[in-house]
């Protein structure tokens, strides 16, 4: 395995540079971005932990894995959130061609949102360009209206805003049954942190493991139960030493 990736929990992650990861972005593939809960969720959901050990690789978004890896293995890996993926992905000439990125998106209200904001940022994206989430079971998944569409626009990013355990799923249905290689990038809320629709999160907050604080801050109820969910990946990563 080249130096750049690590074996975690049986998910392949990039451990390289940032500029590194986003020229390996532009070369297509499913991409995940795990939060410590979506990363608990692999002891008991075997559609979920098939999509991420299948994915490409994924990227080291948990400030908590990574204080984790180095305190049981005693290596320090870079962290770069799906925050800081996003915003470089916004700056990609690739990224800002017309058609050229497809969205699904966890509501219409989301869409609308976050597709005013794009145009904002000089990002063509149509009406057509987006596409709102059924409500998805468990298991493995396929999307039968969404592969349509996007077999017919064939963009080269199809970025899944929907929420982590779900849309690693999604993806990973849609890399196996499309006859082209498009970069399939599971970012769930980073779009709706720039957009407005969710509190947004300071570049220092982001650098500093602090992006879980402003969330907090933004739902205190939701907290205590994800604090509670992502401490249980303390003893999967000691068990990896």
């Amino acid at each position: 395995m080249p130096d750049e990736f690590r074996r975690i929990l049986g998910i392949r992650f990039y451990a390289g540079d940032f500029a590194g990861l986003m020229n390996l972005a532009m070369e297509g593939g499913l991409i995940t971005v795990p939060s410590a809960p979506v990363l608990v969720d692999l002891a008991a959901d075997p559609a979920h932990r098939e999509a991420m050990e299948r994915c490409d690789f994924a990227i080291t978004d948990s400030g908590f894995m990574v204080m984790l890896w180095a305190f049981f293995r005693r290596e320090r890996l870079t962290r770069i959130s799906g925050l800081r993926f996003m915003r470089g992905l916004l700056q990609r000439p690739e990224f800002r061609q017309p058609s050229a990125t497809f969205w699904v998106m966890p509501s219409a209200e989301d869409a609308r949102a976050n597709r005013e904001w794009l145009l904002q940022q000089g990002i063509p994206v149509a009406e057509d360009d987006c596409y709102v989430a059924p409500f998805y079971p468990a298991g493995p998944l396929d999307d039968p209206a969404l592969l349509a569409r996007v077999e017919k626009r064939r963009p080269r990013f199809i970025v899944l805003c929907i929420r982590g355990g779900v849309q690693e799923r999604l993806g990973y249905g849609l890399r196996q049954h499309l006859p082209y290689r498009p970069a399939i990038v599971c970012t769930g809320a980073a779009i709706a942190f720039l957009s407005g629709q969710q509190i947004g999160i300071p570049r220092w907050a982001d650098r500093f493991f602090l992006g879980w604080l402003f969330r907090s801050l933004s739902h205190p109820l939701s907290f205590p139960p994800r604090l509670w969910k992502a401490l249980r990946l303390a003893p999967m990563i000691w068990r990896e030493n």
